[in-house]
């Protein structure tokens, strides 16, 4: 079980065990689902409508942008910004998971809650995140520039990413977006935690003789519906957070259709809602559903 339980059988996990565990299941998830984050961020970048029936941008949909990349970047080019994207899984699931074993044994001992009741679940995991989230949007930042890039390559490593951006635009440019990243984050990793809890409830207890693996694959099942379920939920501020911090990163863009410069969270969302209607806020979804059902599936699977 997830979060500090008194009641479980054997010694409790320490925030260190925590922290070292979703680690692990952060490095390897980030492996499974970079393909489908960079198509999600191809997506979320694009002014233009994503659609299949009225094309007008230069991504149409799933199939048609992955063979449009694979053809003109190569089998790679699913994987690129995987050094940051993989640095920020780590740091990120050991930061969201420590915390968040901390803030419920801490609820327990300090407070009359239960430390396993699903709405201290929703406040413990929110918190986890915005701690995990200040401390990781510096690779964040670096992994959507690097997964934004086309062939025409505006930087060549991680080492040179970091030095350009710090000389051109200051270090306040590696928390770009922040703002609705903070917003989001908070109920997106509270529902996850929230809907965990309550599918894990729900579901009857996996049969004795299945041993561990059981158990294991009810986390699998519990973690991907409560995944897909928050990311729904806060989907918009992703795509806000994804548009702002490409922000003085235009020229790198300028191949893959029309680019917009936004002073803020605020004129963001007006631009796009202007633009590209409501429909704008959720370009992306379909891929970042099937990432979400498998990365927070596997999380919860391996944690």
């Amino acid at each position: 079980m997830v979060g500090y339980d008194p009641g479980a059988q054997g010694a409790a996990h320490s925030p260190e065990e925590a922290a070292l565990s979703g680690s692990a299941a952060g490095m390897v998830t980030r492996v499974l689902i970079s393909p489908l984050d960079v198509l999600k961020i191809r997506f979320q970048l694009q002014i233009e409508r994503v659609s299949s029936r009225r094309p007008e941008g230069k991504y149409r949909g799933l199939f048609q942008a992955s063979r449009c990349i694979y053809s003109e970047e190569g089998l790679s080019a699913f994987w690129k910004g995987h050094i940051p994207a993989q640095l920020l899984s780590i740091c990120f699931g050991a930061v969201q998971f420590a915390t968040f074993e901390c803030l419920t044994e801490a609820v327990h001992k300090s407070t009359l809650y239960d430390g396993q009741t699903a709405g201290v679940h929703f406040v413990c995991g929110g918190l986890a995140a915005c701690s995990a989230t200040v401390v990781c949007q510096p690779l964040d930042t670096l992994r959507t520039r690097f997964a934004a890039q086309g062939e025409t390559k505006v930087y060549r490593n991680m080492r040179h990413a970091v030095s350009t951006m710090c000389r051109s635009e200051g270090v306040l440019s590696f928390y770009r977006g922040l703002c609705p990243t903070l917003v989001a984050v908070f109920p997106y990793a509270g529902l996850q935690f929230y809907f965990y809890n309550v599918f894990k409830k729900l579901l009857p207890p996996a049969p004795k003789e299945t041993g561990n693996l059981g158990g294991h694959l009810k986390s699998l099942v519990c973690g991907s519906g409560a995944g897909m379920i928050s990311k729904t939920i806060t989907y918009p501020f992703d795509l806000f957070k994804k548009r702002l911090q490409v922000g003085g990163f235009e020229a790198a863009r300028v191949q893959f259709g029309q680019v917009r410069s936004y002073r803020g969270l605020v004129d963001c969302m007006v631009q796009i809602a202007k633009e590209e209607g409501v429909r704008g806020f959720f370009k992306g979804l379909s891929a970042s559903l099937v990432k979400a059902a498998l990365s927070t599936g596997f999380t919860f699977f391996l944690v």
